[in-house]
């Protein structure tokens, strides 16, 4: 390609491995993390529809993050695995645009569902006794709802700024879907803007500010914990934080690692694996964290399971008559 072209339509993603032996295998492999991500993840939320002991705040935005995990993995994952059937690894420069903003915007609305989390929790712990009222249907809708306008509004500027990219040195993109590190690569467009905003907007608003919005709650949690006086009564408290605090530390870190880390010769393949367990393990992680360490997940899932077993069971008698 031309590096003065102006006119670019059309990506061409070369996918998680370009070794044509791999192809299959990874195929594999991504379908079933995909599979397994969209399994968990709607079964916590049929879980949290369902079950009334799970009508509470921290279950509320727990569903919230679990259709944001399903929609970044759609998002992210759907090119490797319609390219494999269809062997067409073409994607039109809108939905290249759309990818990349869509992305973009659900990432950081979750970092902001992971803070309003937080915030539950640390109610929960330091403020028990007015709970419920603090963290009232309405409170929560309000909070779930700012975050998701504020995920999506924030990175309109990033996306306008990459979209006014024209010129490219090639159309061949490093990466499993479109995302902004890699674009910014093959740009012979002045990239310097968009590097200025991530630095300030993106590291600070989108970064930072959920960060402490995040990590403030907790240092007051722990200092409750730290004034209870038995032992059993700290583990309970701790245990009811235990599995946010998992899923906000593997998310941050794997964020770290993909866009601040120190660039190298083999940073795009880096980013390529980082992207990959961000969009395929992390989601897949979540429901399995909140179904092993929440007593109110195991009981809704067994619960569930043996209505279906009943009712197959029920259906199967049935049949025979």
């Amino acid at each position: 390609m031309d590096k003065n072209n102006q006119n670019v339509t059309d990506f061409i993603i070369t996918g998680i491995s370009e070794l044509p032996e791999l192809q299959a295998p990874v195929f594999l492999l991504v379908l079933l993390l995909y599979l397994c991500t969209l399994v968990g993840n709607m079964t916590i939320l049929i879980l949290v529809c369902l079950e009334r002991k799970l009508h509470t705040p921290m279950y509320f935005f727990l569903g919230n993050l679990s259709i944001l995990d399903m929609s970044s993995t759609t998002v992210t994952l759907h090119k490797t695995l319609t390219s494999f059937v269809t062997k067409v690894k073409l994607v039109s420069f809108v939905e290249c645009m759309a990818h990349a903003y869509f992305f973009m915007a659900l990432e950081c609305t979750e970092l902001l569902i992971l803070a309003a989390m937080s915030y539950d929790r640390y109610v929960a712990v330091c403020n028990p006794l007015h709970y419920h009222m603090i963290m009232s249907y309405r409170i929560c809708i309000l909070l779930a709802a700012v975050c998701w306008v504020s995920g999506f509004v924030e990175v309109i500027p990033h996306t306008c700024i990459l979209a006014n990219f024209t010129c490219y040195t090639s159309n061949t993109i490093n990466h499993f879907f479109c995302d902004v590190l890699p674009l910014m690569k093959i740009s012979c467009s002045d990239v310097s803007l968009l590097k200025l905003w991530i630095a300030t907007e993106g590291v600070f608003v989108s970064g930072l500010i959920p960060l402490s919005m995040t990590v403030i709650p907790y240092i007051f949690i722990i200092l409750a914990i730290l004034k209870i006086r038995t032992s059993i009564g700290r583990r309970k408290a701790f245990y009811t934080c235990s599995s946010h605090l998992t899923i906000v530390t593997l998310l941050y870190v794997t964020l770290y690692c993909l866009y601040l880390s120190p660039a190298s010769e083999n940073s795009l393949d880096s980013h390529k694996l980082f992207s990959l367990f961000n969009t395929a393990a992390v989601p897949l992680l979540n429901p399995l964290i909140y179904s092993l360490k929440n007593k109110e997940v195991i009981s809704a899932t067994k619960k569930l399971l043996n209505l279906v077993c009943a009712k197959q069971s029920m259906n199967f008698n049935v049949s025979k008559y």
